[in-house]
């Protein structure tokens, strides 16, 4: 009866995880699909006589056709000659917010993590609230403030903004890990006469490493997705325009060249695919830190 219940118990798992992961990954699988299609495909449908159902053969040629080729790959970069300055501004932007907000997180979330002072409970309670409000709901302020400082149409005018709503988030998450690590082993070291600065930069920051991968990454992954809101309201310069809103020059006055579309944007989620896969390792190892208790 255990042996029986231990094999439903695996099924349903591996049912669950089988569905999470088709049901997270079928959005992608549309877009290759869509991008090997000739665009007369795209939209074509099968002659099915009135009152006739439409067959499984009619069904699966809306999405199957002999003369899908990887041709739109090719096509979409004479389409949109600045398509690799999109893609390298967009990295370029994910990669700047990710490192100017570290530089605030470490030293933010150690504070948080080893001192108590008044208003501790509260500035954290504060940094959660930020991440319930869209950067919508600040878009005039912010493109006031950054017109005061002649910010716009630049670089500057999506990173700021992009840093200014991801630090609370990543002081949330470093914070966490921080407090894993011993206090004990500061101790020790300030009992050697090291300073505070010391401590974090040669005892604290190597151990926290896995969680500062973590934090990076997620840290990058939002400065990635929110690019296009930050892009579309604060910056009119083509130079600097990231993938998602340089994207829109698939759209013509006539026609939308859907397929170019598909491939140009499962061409910009490369960067983001290939950052967890070489960091794979040190994401599962950030992500089970503290897991086992000792």
């Amino acid at each position: 009866m255990m042996d029986k219940y231990s094999l439903l118990h695996k099924i349903g798992i591996y049912t669950s995880i089988a569905l999470f992961i088709t049901f997270m990954l079928l959005p992608f699988v549309e877009m290759f699909i869509a991008s090997l299609r000739p665009l007369t495909h795209l939209f074509s449908r099968p002659d099915i006589p009135l009152g006739e159902t439409m067959s499984f053969v009619d069904f699966m040629s809306r999405f199957w056709s002999d003369k899908m080729s990887f041709q739109a790959y090719r096509d979409m970069w004479v389409t949109v000659p600045q398509l690799p300055r999109y893609i390298f501004n967009s990295v370029f932007l994910a990669s700047a917010v990710t490192a100017i907000s570290l530089c605030f997180v470490v030293p933010a979330a150690y504070a948080y993590a080893r001192f108590n002072f008044k208003g501790k409970s509260v500035s954290l309670t504060l940094f959660l609230a930020v991440n319930m409000f869209s950067g919508a709901v600040l878009l005039i302020p912010l493109y006031k403030l950054l017109r005061m400082y002649g910010l716009l149409n630049t670089y500057w005018s999506m990173i700021i903004p992009g840093v200014a709503f991801l630090i609370p988030q990543g002081i949330w998450l470093l914070k966490t890990f921080l407090e894993k690590i011993p206090y004990e082993l500061e101790e020790a070291a300030f009992v050697d006469g090291a300073s505070r600065l010391y401590t974090l930069r040669r005892i604290i920051l190597p151990l926290a490493v896995p969680g500062l991968i973590v934090v990076g990454i997620a840290i990058f992954i939002g400065a990635y997705a929110q690019q296009f809101l930050f892009a579309i309201t604060f910056n009119q310069n083509r130079d600097y325009m990231p993938l998602p809103a340089g994207i829109f020059e698939f759209i013509g006055y006539q026609d939308v060249l859907w397929n170019e579309m598909m491939a140009a944007s499962l061409v910009g989620v490369l960067p983001v695919l290939l950052i967890f896969l070489f960091m794979q390792k040190h994401l599962i190892a950030g992500l089970t830190s503290g897991a086992v208790k000792e």
